[in-house]
């Protein structure tokens, strides 16, 4: 699911006080980040009970990517309880995703 700068609020901090939420912190130009974007959506729909994913375009929303500290993408934050919880920066294989995952759940 796509959000913006003024859902997040809703969409990624509320929803993590009751699930995790990863955010994955992309833009259209970046390459690395089309390539992730397909292995988060087989993630989205393999977690789909465990855990909420969404997408934020920093070219379109830049007021999150300031105050997250997004400096290089693709950037993906698992957020819970309201706060970052854990993230990892650049192109990284489903399995080792899965394992980020996990190890947070």
């Amino acid at each position: 699911m796509e959000i913006n700068d003024k859902d997040f609020n809703e969409k990624v901090l509320e929803v993590s006080k009751q699930k995790p939420v990863l955010v994955d912190f992309w833009a259209p130009w970046c390459g690395p980040c089309q390539m992730l974007g397909p292995i988060i959506q087989e993630i989205a729909k393999e977690y789909t009970d465990k855990i909420s994913v969404v997408k934020l375009n920093i070219d379109e929303n830049k007021e999150q990517a300031i105050e997250y500290d997004v400096m290089s993408i693709p950037a993906v934050k698992l957020f819970k309880g309201g706060k970052v919880a854990d993230e990892f920066v650049g192109l990284m294989d489903k399995e080792n995703i899965k394992k980020f995952i996990d190890k947070n759940l």
